[in-house]
């Protein structure tokens, strides 16, 4: 079994759109006014207008801008460079600047418009980067 997508489910697709395009400088592949993609090579972020809840089974399946439990991560080549394009963009959303963790990434973290927490991460021990190269080699 693999991961294949993590959806977030937003009141204004637009405003997620364009953040995680600015953010990530990846291309968003916009399928419909209310579903739309950012493909990387591992996983992909999907975003969905609250307007596809109806599909899924009725408003009440989920709500927008009401997580506190997940943490979207994604693994840069350089976590200080990121953190130096983005720092005036996210300004007051930064949640931590990078920070090396016990566990051997420098992480980023910081809110998109919907209050979803973001990780941009670097693996910077040793630990930590053999660790990405077994998963890669899967």
């Amino acid at each position: 079994m693999n991961l294949s997508s993590i959806r977030i489910i937003t009141a204004n697709i637009e405003n997620l759109v364009k953040f995680y395009e600015e953010v990530t400088g990846i291309s968003v592949k916009q399928h419909t006014p209310d579903f739309a993609e950012i493909n990387t090579p591992t996983a992909t972020l999907a975003i969905g207008s609250t307007r596809t809840l109806q599909l899924f089974g009725g408003n009440n399946v989920a709500q927008p801008a009401q997580n506190r439990s997940l943490i979207i991560e994604f693994k840069v080549e350089d976590v200080d460079k990121d953190y130096e394009r983005l720092a005036s963009y996210l300004q007051e959303n930064i949640v931590q600047k990078p920070t090396i963790m016990p566990w051997g990434n420098k992480s980023l973290l910081f809110r998109d418009p919907d209050g979803n927490l973001v990780n941009f991460f670097t693996p910077v021990t040793t630990e930590a980067m053999a660790r990405f190269d077994s998963h890669n080699r899967k």
